[in-house]
C-alpha cells in the first residue's frame, strides 16, 4: 500500500510543478506586456502641467511672504471680532440645542 501512496504523491508533485512552471511563464509574459503598454502610454501622454522655472527672486519673495509677521492692529481687530462672535454664540444658545450621544 505504501508504494501506491508514494506514486500518488509523486504524481501530485509533478502536477504542481507543471502548474508552477505554467504560471511563471504567464507571469513573465504579463510583465512584458505591461512594460510595453506603459512605454506606449508614457510616449503618447503629454505632460499636462507646464514646467515652472523658479528664479532666485521668486524664491526670495516666497520666503518673505512666509516669514512676514502680522500687523499688531490686524491681530487686535481679529481678536475683537472673535470675542464678539463668541459672545453672540453664547446668547444664541438655549434649550433648542440637540445633543446626540
Amino acid at each position: 500500500m505504501s508504494k501506491n501512496r508514494v506514486e500518488q504523491l509523486e504524481s501530485t508533485v509533478a502536477e504542481l510543478e507543471s502548474t508552477v512552471e505554467g504560471l511563471t511563464d504567464e507571469l513573465i509574459e504579463a510583465k512584458e506586456r505591461i512594460r510595453v503598454l506603459e512605454a506606449e502610454l508614457d510616449a503618447d501622454t503629454p505632460t499636462r502641467v507646464p514646467e515652472r522655472r523658479s528664479t532666485e527672486a521668486d524664491l526670495d519673495d516666497l520666503a518673505e511672504e512666509e516669514t512676514a509677521e502680522a500687523n499688531p492692529d490686524d491681530v487686535a481687530e481679529a481678536a475683537a471680532d472673535a470675542d464678539e462672535s463668541a459672545g453672540d454664540e453664547a446668547e444664541d444658545s438655549g434649550s433648542d440645542d440637540i445633543i446626540v450621544a
